[in-house]
């Protein structure tokens, strides 16, 4: 009892997602012992290794030797500053979910109960989310020609810019993966990507590696997502049509989770034959064949201007179109 007790505890530390989990603390339970929960406890704000000795109760040696286990489960994070190291716990349910889907040789049973945090519990959390933490961004070769395209919409200006690229698991199909595609395609860029490197979990990329694999992901229909902010931002997902968390506030319309494109697809019906290949691509059901059966039409409301019809249209029938104000800039 005192075991599940730390772990409530500490669930209910948890930004977003923790306080009424029923299963969080069973995942935590899975991930810690009682003297990781303890040093968990104590590590907010952030520590050094004597306070969280101190706060915690535990011997200094033994929180040294916990501190590089922990930082490999994803649940300790390092602030390093000029003065030392200080160590914090990770920080929300989302964050908890990224960084251990993705650690080498999970425990037993952990991803199982991720999973069915995923499809219980999750769609219910998602409600919170008033602004969106994610947007989609347009694959780049279906963008119109006239159209003007910021920085913030370019996948490969997202990759250019970056310092350092990593690759990790995705955390989603990591967990899931019953849609049987790519697992490896979740891009860490700067911050991220030495964070990932550090800790085991990502293998650097050159910038044309990075490149190739965006190009992989969309010939396999796999939709960009980035963070919903100016700049590079930390990562560059890659999300399936079933596994993936993100678009559970999409199909909903419960809370903002992800927002689209400023981009919407358009059909030049003088050349779309109506053959269906982007209605199958589709993963947000945003376009269908018309009633006549000689084109397709694009559902406004659905879209969300990822551009993975394009790429299998042989026709050049689809194209991007800018819908939103050209001043739009992400959150």
């Amino acid at each position: 009892m005192q075991d599940k007790s730390i772990y409530q505890q500490l669930a209910e530390k948890l930004e977003i997602g923790g306080r009424k989990s029923k299963l969080v603390p069973r995942i935590l339970e899975r991930l810690l012992d009682e003297s990781e929960a303890r040093l968990l406890l104590a590590a907010a704000p952030p520590a050094t290794i004597e306070e969280l000795g101190v706060k915690s109760g535990l011997d200094i040696a033994k929180v040294e030797a916990m501190i590089d286990p922990l930082f490999k489960k994803g649940v300790l994070f390092k602030s390093k500053k000029p003065d030392g190291t200080r160590y914090y716990r990770v920080r929300q349910v989302l964050q908890l979910h990224d960084s251990t889907a993705v650690m080498n040789n999970p425990p037993p049973g952990m991803l199982d109960l991720w999973k069915e945090y995923t499809r219980t519990e999750w769609g219910e959390e998602v409600a919170v989310f008033q602004s969106p933490v994610l947007r989609v961004i347009p694959i780049n070769v279906s963008i119109e020609p006239n159209s003007q395209v910021l920085a913030s919409d370019d996948v490969v200006n997202l990759i250019n810019q970056a310092s350092n690229i990593a690759v990790t698991k995705c955390s989603c199909r990591a967990i899931d993966g019953a849609c049987g595609q790519p697992v490896e395609v979740c891009m860490q860029l700067d911050r991220a990507a030495e964070y990932a490197i550090e800790r085991g979990t990502g293998r650097k990329l050159s910038r044309q590696q990075a490149l190739d694999m965006l190009e992989m992901c969309e010939d396999q229909g796999l939709v960009h997502v980035a963070e919903n902010k100016q700049g590079v931002g930390h990562v560059i997902c890659n999300c399936c049509h079933d596994c993936c968390i993100n678009w559970t506030s999409v199909r909903t319309g419960v809370g903002k989770f992800a927002s689209p494109s400023r981009f919407r697809a358009s059909i030049d019906f003088d050349k779309c034959n109506g053959c269906e290949k982007c209605v199958e691509r589709c993963i947000f059901d945003a376009l269908t064949l018309t009633a006549d059966g000689t084109s397709v039409a694009v559902d406004e409301q659905k879209c969300m201007g990822c551009g993975v019809c394009r790429v299998a249209c042989m026709l050049d029938a689809i194209s991007l179109q800018v819908v939103r104000p050209e001043e739009f800039v992400p959150a």
